[in-house]
């Protein structure tokens, strides 16, 4: 048997084996119990230190600048 055809009934069989238990694992780590918390508190970090929305006192629809940043 020369080594492309090992190779080749290697990744037909036990690797392909491999693979979808990987993928079985990730999705039953992915979606575990207890881990929804975990996934909010991580979406959320992007507005922890929001306050409230941007208010635009200009009136032209941009965000308005005060006179130090002009």
């Amino acid at each position: 048997m020369d080594t492309y055809s090992l190779l080749r009934e290697f990744a037909d069989s036990w690797a392909l084996l491999g693979l979808v238990i990987f993928f079985l694992g990730t999705i039953v780590w992915a979606f575990r119990p207890g881990s929804t918390r975990v996934y909010r508190d991580t979406a959320d970090i992007v507005f922890r230190n929001d306050d409230g929305p941007l208010v635009d006192e200009g009136g032209a629809g941009g965000a308005a600048l005060s006179e130090d940043d002009k």
